[in-house]
Parts: structure tokens; sequence; C-alpha cells
């Protein structure tokens, strides 16, 4: 008497290389965290809680998140990830490429602006001529909020010295 192959077996899935992936980044996170803890283990003094005993609690908690994520990644148990949209990540990664390339010359409010705007693009507002602007707009408030009002030091370009 044979039973027909068990559709639930047949249809199993591939343990999944990108968990994988994410597990031996956590792992590798995890020992950056305790090879540099362990040049702060000597400094605990007289307590036997020192500095080094929150970046080992940390490290060990990544490793047991990478274990987790190696054993849910060979049952292939993780939901089936919906196609990326690499056109979106490209736009974030252009606006941050280009806030750092900005941010000394050009200033906060500028570069800052440039970002907001790749950003927006990155979801779906398609128009720069007008997220420009009012990125730039919105940067320059905050700027004004944290660097006149707050007193903090934010890199200050054509814009900001035209008003300040």
């Amino acid at each position: 008497m044979s039973m027909g192959s068990d559709s639930s077996n047949s249809q199993k899935r591939r343990p999944d290389r990108a968990a994988l992936v994410i597990a031996a980044a956590l792992v590798a996170i995890a020992a950056v965290i305790f090879m540099d803890s362990t040049r702060l283990a000597g400094v605990s003094g007289y307590s036997p809680v020192g500095p080094a005993t929150v970046p080992y609690a940390i490290a060990f908690c990544l490793v047991g998140l990478a274990i987790w994520t190696v054993v849910e990644a060979l049952r292939g148990e993780f939901p089936e990830r919906d196609k990326q949209e690499t056109s979106a990540v490209i736009w974030v990664i252009a606006g941050l490429a280009g806030q750092m390339l900005l941010l000394k010359t050009a200033g906060f409010s500028i570069a800052t602006g440039i970002l907001f705007a790749f950003t927006a693009r990155a979801f779906g507002k398609r128009q720069l001529w007008y997220s420009i602007p009012v990125g730039i707009a919105i940067s320059f408030v905050v700027w004004v909020i944290f660097a006149q009002f707050l007193q903090l030091s934010l890199p200050a370009g054509p814009l900001e010295r035209l008003f300040f």
C-alpha cells in the first residue's frame, strides 16, 4: 500500500541564501564587537560590571540572532520576498552620495535638500524641479533650528551665509 508523495515535501523551499548572508554579517559584526571589547575588559576597576559588559551582551545577542537566522534559513521558512525595486535603491544611494559630496561645499541645506528630492523620487515623486526647492527649504528650516536656536554645529554653505 503506497501513498502518494506528500505535496508539502515536494514543494519544500531551498535554504534562503540571503538569510544566510545576513547571518554571516551578524556574526562578523559580533566578532568585531568582541575584539573591540577585549580592550575594555581590563578597565573595570572595583566593579564586576565594567565598560565591556554592554558590548559583550550586544555581541552575544547578535550571535544568538545569527544562529536563529541560520536555523530559519535552513528550514526555508522565510516568506517569499517581493521583487526588489533597484531603481528606488539607486536613487536613495545617489541622494546619500550627493549629500556627502556636497555637504562641505554647498552646506547643509542644499546637500540635504538634494537627498530629500532624490529620496522623494525613489518613492515615486517624479518632479525633481519641485522637490529639490522644497527639500532645500525644509532643510534650511532644520538648519536654522539646530544651528541658530540650539547652537549645534552644522555645515553652513552659501544659502546659510546669505541669511546668517
